[in-house]
């Protein structure tokens, strides 16, 4: 009797459970209203967002800075694919933005280790650790960016792939998505609402909002217990450390998350650098499930644009994860910033404030000219 009562979920974990069913639905909702607001956009904030992201490398630093500003590339992500799918923003423009993402997002690991900056050895780990996210982030954008701009590599291999998942003929087209189960109610929003910027401002806060729950809500029901109970075996092999990588963020929906989970165990010699690496690598390709559920029902251009983000991981992944003598680049890289920032506390500083800050600021400025 007694094992049949402790067999039965307890009162709070189905609360749990609740509270990631509804937080996925209003995520939902909230990606369909960003849809719907951005598409009743008048034409010339429509011209101003195409004007923006016509130079490619503005349309990467934008995508860097707006993510390292929010830290969340799961939101940035999900509102290009939205915008995508309103018709105000073609595939080719938006993909150097999702690069930029990618990079904006490795911000917060980088925080993270510098609670550690008081404990010089600590320090020096968990600098390494939370910079070898960026390290992997910017390598991978070096080599498929260039591939992009020159070939449209990752535009034209997603569009390939997207034609299997939506019959629409169209990659740029406004209104050509099919309709969401939402779609009433998000209609009924903008319509009574009656200006569309509000109604686009409203839409990604309650984006957001609902990922940030999401991230909280999945963390607290399904990783928390998981990852204390089998952080011991997680990085005992490369293919191990990388499944877990892309299963709890993909869990969780935030690669910020898992990643800040890393620094710690780095840190505190739990777990080496080298080991760890794999695990970040999974967690970026995790992370692509936010842009894939934030396309559905829509546009096949948005359903391209999430492959761009799945494809870019996954080809990242491939250069780096297969061959000893290549992922040791990056764990190099990052313990030589360890190293240096533990003698020189200013450089780690630095490092931030111009790889996130000062560097996309000036080249976006120097762009438009």
């Amino acid at each position: 009797m007694e094992e049949l009562i402790q067999a039965k979920p307890p009162k709070s974990k189905i609360r749990s459970y609740l509270v990631v069913l509804l937080a996925l639905l209003l995520f939902i909702f909230a990606i369909d209203l960003l849809t719907v607001a951005m598409g009743r956009l008048n034409s010339s904030v429509a011209t101003d967002i195409i004007q923006a992201t016509r130079n490619p490398f503005i349309s990467l630093f934008v995508g860097l800075l707006v993510t390292a500003l929010i830290q969340s590339s799961s939101t940035v992500t999900a509102s290009i694919v939205a915008i995508v799918a309103s018709g105000n923003m073609t595939l080719q423009q938006a993909v150097p933005m999702v690069l930029g993402a990618n990079i904006g997002t490795t911000l917060t690991s980088s925080l993270v280790s510098f609670t550690f900056i008081m404990r010089n050895k600590e320090f020096k780990r968990a600098l390494s650790a939370g910079i070898i996210h960026d390290v992997f982030n910017i390598l991978s954008v070096l080599i498929l960016f260039p591939l992009e701009l020159y070939f449209n590599f990752l535009s034209k291999t997603a569009e390939k792939i997207a034609h299997f998942f939506s019959s629409d003929s169209s990659l740029s087209g406004p209104f050509e998505y099919n309709r969401m189960f939402t779609r009433t109610m998000t209609e009924w929003i903008v319509e009574n609402i009656n200006i569309p910027f509000v109604s686009t401002l409203l839409a990604i806060f309650l984006v957001f909002f609902s990922i940030k729950v999401l991230t909280t809500s999945v963390y607290n029901t399904f990783v928390l217990d998981t990852f204390q109970d089998v952080n011991k075996i997680i990085f005992k092999n490369t293919g191990l450390s990388f499944i877990y990588g892309v299963f709890f963020t993909a869990a969780i929906q935030s690669s910020t998350v898992t990643t800040c989970l890393v620094v710690p165990l780095v840190a505190n010699r739990k777990v080496r650098l080298a080991s760890a690496f794999p695990f970040i690598i999974g967690a970026n390709i995790g992370t692509t499930i936010t842009a894939v559920i934030a396309s559905i029902y829509k546009t096949e251009a948005a359903i391209a644009l999430a492959f761009v983000h799945v494809l870019f991981n996954c080809i990242g992944a491939l250069i780096f994860l297969p061959f000893p003598e290549i992922r040791q680049i990056p764990v190099k890289i990052a313990e030589f910033m360890g190293r240096t920032s533990a003698k020189h506390k200013v450089f780690g500083f630095a490092y931030i404030l111009l790889t996130f800050f000062i560097i996309p600021f000036l080249l976006i400025y120097f762009s438009r000219g």
